[in-house]
């Protein structure tokens, strides 16, 4: 007899993964860093961005971003925006953040 669970979960992740409705609200997001205490506007003056570039992050793909947004509320990326960090087949994508430029 074989287990059928891992097609199961497979299956499972590569819809959920195309599925931006997955993704949580960008009203969800504020709300997490107010519960920290902070707002979305703080967060990014404290990297040193102006105070509404974070707010790029929570409409369009912007790794650096999501991980500052990520890093004040205290969870992964891929929690956030499960459709920005996984394929059709439910695999994890790698998106690395480019080094800063030599000054």
């Amino acid at each position: 007899m074989g287990f059928a669970a891992p097609v199961v979960v497979s299956n499972y992740l590569k819809e959920q993964s195309m599925n931006t409705s997955n993704d949580w609200h960008p009203a969800d997001i504020i709300a997490a860093l107010r519960k920290k205490g902070t707002t979305l506007a703080a967060v990014s003056r404290a990297a040193g961005l102006s105070s509404s570039t974070l707010s790029n992050a929570l409409s369009r793909p912007w790794p650096k971003g999501e991980i500052i947004i990520c890093r004040a509320i205290g969870v992964l990326p891929h929690t956030i925006w499960p459709s920005r960090y996984f394929d059709q087949q439910g695999n994890l994508i790698s998106r690395p953040v480019r080094a800063p430029n030599k000054r």
